[in-house]
């Protein structure tokens, strides 16, 4: 069976293509998963979301409607968008934010863990620390993949600028 395909006026799409894809589309999951977590838990009421968040100093349920908001901007980037580099850029933009952010904490000498899915975690039956653990893998494969994918963009259209004919 053929694997390869091609759009209209589209040449056959390579692997490192098909890669790319998978990578967008598997974040826009991870990303929707952890938007949808944000979202249905600020309508809670559980007692983390009337604490103040350590580095912005709101309450977490307005984290929570904020960032979920964000976190589904980007998703709408990974299904709609056709830049493959702006979807990859939106994804380490987010990635990036997040490990600025966890850093902050950590300065601030905050030890609480992440209440990054607030309630939905005891819906779900995890443990706080099971949920960060989980958390933080996805956290890093959304960076090591993005950074990737972005080194790779960058790298391939070096690479085209460059056998290009001289004018």
């Amino acid at each position: 069976m053929n694997t390869k395909y091609s759009f209209k006026n589209e040449p056959s799409r390579n692997r490192s293509d098909q890669v790319l894809d998978l990578f967008v589309f598997s974040a826009g999951v991870l990303i929707f998963c952890t938007a949808l977590g944000k979202l249905v838990s600020s309508t809670g009421t559980a007692k983390v979301l009337q604490l103040q968040d350590p580095v912005f100093l709101v309450s977490f349920r307005t984290i929570f409607c904020v960032v979920g908001g964000i976190e589904l901007v980007v998703v709408g980037a990974c299904c709609f968008v056709k830049s493959r580099f702006l979807q990859v850029s939106l994804i380490a933009w987010l990635v990036t934010s997040f490990l600025i952010y966890r850093f902050g904490v950590l300065w601030l000498g905050y030890q609480k863990p992440c209440p990054c899915l607030g309630s939905l975690t005891s819906a779900l039956h995890l443990s706080s620390q099971t949920a960060e653990s989980v958390l933080i893998k996805v956290l890093g494969y959304l960076a090591i993949g993005s950074y990737a994918a972005l080194f790779w963009l960058w790298h391939q259209r070096k690479m085209s600028v460059s056998s290009m004919p001289p004018k």
